[in-house]
């Protein structure tokens, strides 16, 4: 799975480069950038809420 996710996140990135997906915020061919951000962001949350404690 944690080589899944990136492949998956990849592919997404591609698809958009060629065709964009239509999701609010996602309306341009450059806006793939904000795929591979909102990962990182998810990924950072993610480890943060893990050595809170929570």
């Amino acid at each position: 799975m944690t080589k899944a996710l990136p492949l998956l996140l990849i592919l997404m990135m591609v698809l958009h480069l060629i065709k964009p997906l239509g999701w609010p915020g996602m309306k341009k061919r450059s806006d793939f950038w904000k795929i591979a951000a909102g990962a990182i962001f998810a990924m950072m949350a993610i480890v943060l809420l893990s050595h809170s404690g929570l």
